[in-house]
């Protein structure tokens, strides 16, 4: 009898750890400060700045560009997914939206995706981000300038 009461009593411990951990996975998988995250992938850092290496990693990284300058960004990922969509949002001093672009990106361990924009009568000096999103909820935002 002290057998099966022990056994009851680990299976049902068992369970209600088991109960806990799924609800914690269910819970909000938006984002942790600036690291988005959604279905075992999330954006560790974002970078910006004028060239790109052959794997998509700034490579004159700034965050102080001239009005005619083409502007990266890099966004680094962490993890695994078959489909996550990344989308960057990039916004003048008021608010105002000079550009939105998404991509959808299937990683396998650490990756790189890059954003870019250009304006060929050259950008207002002033002040602007980049905002990063993962599959729809917040990841991170960096800021920059443009100055003549």
């Amino acid at each position: 009898m002290y057998r099966l009461f022990g056994t009851s009593i680990l299976a049902l411990t068992l369970a209600g750890v088991l109960s806990g951990a799924c609800n914690k996975s269910s819970q909000n998988p938006g984002t942790t400060g600036t690291t988005g995250t959604d279905a075992g992938v999330r954006v560790s850092q974002v970078d910006v700045g004028r060239s790109l290496t052959a794997d998509k990693m700034i490579s004159d990284r700034t965050d102080s560009f001239k009005p005619t300058d083409m502007i990266y960004a890099s966004v680094a990922t962490e993890g695994t997914s078959s489909a996550a969509t990344l989308k960057a949002r990039w916004t003048f001093q008021d608010g105002q939206v000079v550009n939105e672009s998404t991509q959808t990106i299937a990683p396998t361990g650490g990756a790189r995706t890059e954003f870019h924009i250009s304006k060929a009568d050259g950008w207002p000096a002033g002040k602007y981000k980049v905002e990063v999103s993962l599959n729809g909820a917040p990841a991170a935002t960096k800021e920059f300038s443009v100055a003549p």
